[in-house]
C-alpha cells in the first residue's frame, strides 16, 4: 500500500525564484525503510518537512502531496499528528519542557490520553530505551546524544504509523548510533512501521534500507535498492556522489575482477566472506614518523571539574598535553566529558582543581587581549555563533573585532574553500546544518589563529563536504595550525588526525596514533577495520590504506 505520494512537487522559499525542490515525483510505501541522502542544501530536509504537515515551511508549494490516497491538507490535524512522527536534526529545536518526564508525556497529554494509557506507554518505552536514570533529570543537563534519544522516545510514545527522522545519528557516539540504527531496523521489521530517514552517514544504512534516494539540487538523482544504486554510482565515477559509496562496496568494485551487482557486500559479514576467498599480495608503505614534539601549546594537569557543588565530577584527574602543530582528536561516549574537557582547555569554564596552560601561561591569569585571535572555537551547535543577519556581515564583524587588514581577500578565500560563496548574503538560520557548520568555521578561521578548538565539526556534513573539510583542516595543520577536535566520527579522525585519545569516566583512558587506538575495537573503529580484521588480507583502518597496501592485479 502506498502511504505518501508526491506528484510533481516543487517548492521555493519566499522572496526567491530559486526552487529548493524541483518537480519531484516520489512514493513511500507502507512498511518501507527509505533512506535519503545528498549534499547539504539539496532539499532533503525540506522534502521531509513537507511530509509532516505541521512543519511545512513557509513558501510556494506546487504539485500535490497525498497521504493514503487523500491530499495531505484534507486530513484532520489530530490524525496527522498521531500517524506521522518527526525527529529533528537539532534536538534542542524539539525539546520544550524543563524536565525529562514532562517532555516525554507532553504529546500524549495534549492529545488527551488517560493517565493509565500514558503510564503504560511510558513504562514500556523507557524500559526499551534503558533511560530510567534520566527521568528526573533536566533536558539542559543532557548530552546531545541523550537529548536525541529523548526526542525519539517522545515521538514513539505516540505510536506513529510513519516515522520521519532528520539525521538522527549526528549527535550520537558510535555505540549509540549503531544501537539506534538497529532499533529502527527492529521497529521496521517487527512492527511494520514505515521509516523515512534523512542521513549523511550512510555506511551502515545500505544494509538495512529497502530503498535509497540520493538528491542533488532539489531533484532525485538516484533511486533504487541499495545494490542497484551502488552499481549506478560506481559506473558513473565522475558523479559527486561517488564518496557516498559504502567502503565495503568500493573495495569489492575496485578489487574484484568481474564484479556482480547482486554480490556486492553490504555488511561486515558479507565483506569478510568476500575478502577471505583469495590471498592478495601487499605492498609496503613507508612508516610515518611519530617523533614526540616537545613544545607544548596546551597543557592540562590533574584537572577536576563539576557543574554544581553536589554534582559528580565530570572531569577527574584529567591530564592532556598537545604539542604545537598537532591534529589531535578526542573520542568517547555521550556524557564521557569530551565537550567539558574542550571547554576547560580553552578557558570558557574554570576547573575547581588543576592547571590549564596555553603556551606555558596559566589561562586563569591571562587577559582576554593576550589570547584574543590566538585561539578559535567552533561549538557543537554552530548556530549559537552567529549574531549578524548574514554570513558576510558576521565575517566583516569578526574582521573589525580582530582589526584585520585583509578581511575581504581572506573572506573570499575561505568561502571559496568551503564551497559556500553563494551563501554569503543568506541568514545563517536559513542554511542547512552542514552549511551553517562550514560558515561558522570560515568565520573563526578568518583571524588565522594559532590553535583551533572544534566540537563535532562533521555533524550534519555530507561525505563530499566532510572530505573537503578534512583536506582543509589537514592543510591548515601542515601550515602550522594546532587542532583540538572532539568528534564521534571515527572514520574522520582515523583519516586526518595525527593523534587520538579516548575518554571514559572523566579522564583519558587511552592515547595514541589512530592505528594504535582504533584497530582491534568492536565499535570505536571504522567499518572497514571490522571487515578486514582476522582475514587473509592486511587489517586496515581506511579505504585509502587498503588501496595503498593491497596489490591490484594487472588483470583487474
Amino acid at each position: 500500500m502506498e502511504l505518501f505520494n508526491l506528484n510533481h512537487v516543487s517548492f521555493s522559499f519566499p522572496n526567491t525564484d530559486q526552487h529548493v525542490l524541483k518537480d519531484i515525483s516520489l512514493s513511500v510505501n507502507e512498511g518501507e525503510f527509505l533512506v535519503m541522502g545528498g549534499a547539504s542544501g539539496s532539499g532533503k530536509t525540506t522534502l521531509l518537512k513537507l511530509l509532516k504537515r505541521e512543519l511545512t515551511p513557509t513558501g510556494k508549494l506546487e504539485g500535490e502531496i497525498f497521504y493514503k490516497g487523500k491530499s495531505i491538507s484534507e486530513w484532520e490535524e489530530r490524525q496527522m499528528v498521531k500517524q506521522v512522527g518527526y525527529v529533528f536534526q537539532d534536538p534542542d529545536n524539539q525539546i520544550i519542557m524543563d524536565e525529562v518526564m514532562q517532555e516525554i508525556v507532553f504529546g500524549l497529554e495534549n492529545l488527551g490520553y488517560s493517565t493509565f494509557e500514558m503510564r503504560k506507554r511510558v513504562a514500556e518505552m523507557v524500559h526499551f530505551f534503558g533511560v530510567e536514570d534520566l527521568l528526573n533529570a533536566k533536558p539542559s543537563e543532557l548530552s546531545g546524544g541523550q537529548k536525541q534519544l529523548l526526542n525519539l522516545l517522545s515521538v514513539l510514545l505516540m505510536k506513529p504509523r510513519v516515522l520521519l527522522l532528520d539525521e538522527p545519528t549526528s549527535q550520537l557516539d558510535p555505540v549509540a548510533a549503531k544501537e539506534l540504527v538497529l532499533m529502527l531496523e527492529r521497529l521496521n521489521k517487527e512492527t511494520g512501521m514505515t521509516i523515512v530517514l534523512v542521513e549523511h552517514r550512510l555506511e551502515e544504512l545500505y544494509a538495512v534500507a529497502d530503498r535509497i534516494v540520493l538528491m542533488e539540487s532539489g531533484e532525485v538523482r538516484y533511486e533504487g535498492d541499495s545494490r542497484q544504486v551502488i552499481g549506478e554510482l560506481y559506473a558513473d565515477r565522475a558523479t559527486q556522489f561517488f564518496p557516498y559509496l559504502p567502503t565495503f562496496a568500493r573495495l569489492y568494485m575496485e578489487f574484484e575482477q568481474k564484479p556482480i551487482i547482486a554480490a556486492i557486500p553490504l555488511t561486515v559479514k558479507e565483506c569478510k566472506q568476500w575478502i577471505g576467498r583469495e590471498e592478495r599480495e601487499t605492498m609496503p608503505v613507508e612508516a610515518q614518523s611519530n617523533q614526540l614534539k616537545e613544545q607544548w601549546i596546551l597543557e592540562m594537569n590533574d584537572v577536576f571539574f563539576q557543574y554544581q557543588k553536589k554534582a559528580p565530577f565530570v572531569l577527574k584527574r584529567f591530564t592532556l598535553r598537545i604539542p604545537k602543530g598537532q591534529f589531535f582528536a578526542m573520542v568517547g561516549g555521550n556524557g564521557s566529558g569530551k565537550t567539558t574537557a574542550l571547554r576547560a582547555s580553552l578557558g570558557s569554564i574554570k576547573p575547581q582543581r588543576g592547571k590549564v596552560r596555553l603556551n606555558g601561561q596559566d589561562m586563569k591569569k591571562m587577559k582576554d587581549s593576550e589570547w584574543l585571535g590566538k585561539i578559535a572555537y567552533l561549538p557543537q551547535n554552530p548556530r549559537t555563533y552567529f549574531v549578524q543577519q548574514t554570513i558576510e556581515e558576521e565575517m566583516q564583524n569578526v574582521g573589525e573585532r580582530l582589526k584585520l587588514s585583509n578581511v575581504t581577500e581572506r573572506m573570499h578565500h575561505l568561502l571559496e574553500a568551503f564551497g559556500i560563496s553563494h551563501l554569503r548574503t543568506r541568514h545563517p538560520y536559513d542554511c542547512s546544518g552542514g552549511e551553517v557548520q562550514k560558515a561558522a568555521l570560515a568565520c573563526i578561521l578568518l583571524g588565522e589563529p594559532e590553535m583551533l578548538f572544534i566540537d563535532e565539526p562533521t555533524k550534519g556534513m555530507d561525505p563530499v563536504s566532510k572530505q573537503h573539510l578534512g583536506e582543509l583542516l589537514y592543510s591548515l595543520q601542515q601550515s602550522g595550525l594546532t587542532i583540538f577536535m572532539v568528534t564521534h566520527d571515527i572514520g574522520f579522525a582515523a583519516s586526518y588526525a595525527e593523534r587520538c585519545a579516548m575518554m571514559f569516566d572523566g579522564e583519558i583512558a587511552a592515547d595514541g596514533t589512530p592505528d594504535e587506538l582504533f584497530k582491534g575495537n568492536y565499535f570505536y573503529t571504522t567499518a572497514i577495520n571490522r571487515a578486514t580484521r582476522e582475514t587473509k588480507q592486511p587489517e586496515v583502518l581506511t579505504y585509502e590504506e587498503a588501496v595503498a597496501t593491497w596489490a591490484v592485479r594487472e588483470s583487474i
